[in-house]
């Protein structure tokens, strides 16, 4: 199954690009883009800092950060129970 990319197929994608260069022109395209990654760049950084900070603040307050390893973990033994459960049966079908 190919989902195209934010429900936006190939031919959708390439009258977008068309209408940036028309626009734009060919030669701002670079500028553009480095103006993108420079910004993507910056959210991603201020989003890390922010989950630091949250991280930080748990950890003094005394609260477990670790509860999605532990949910990972029970749900692993669950499915090990499960599988040593339907294993016999398994074989004899």
């Amino acid at each position: 199954m190919n989902l195209p990319f934010l429900f936006i197929g190939g031919p959708e994608i390439f009258v977008v690009l068309l209408f940036v260069v028309l626009f734009f022109g060919a030669d701002k395209i670079p500028e553009i883009a480095r103006g993108l990654g420079k910004g993507m760049r910056q959210i991603k950084d201020a989003t890390n800092d922010i989950k630091k900070e949250i991280n930080d603040s748990a950890k003094s307050q005394g609260l477990d950060t670790n509860i999605v390893s532990d949910i990972n973990k029970e749900i692993n033994d669950v499915k090990d129970n499960i599988d040593d459960f339907t294993g016999p049966i398994k074989r004899n079908m």
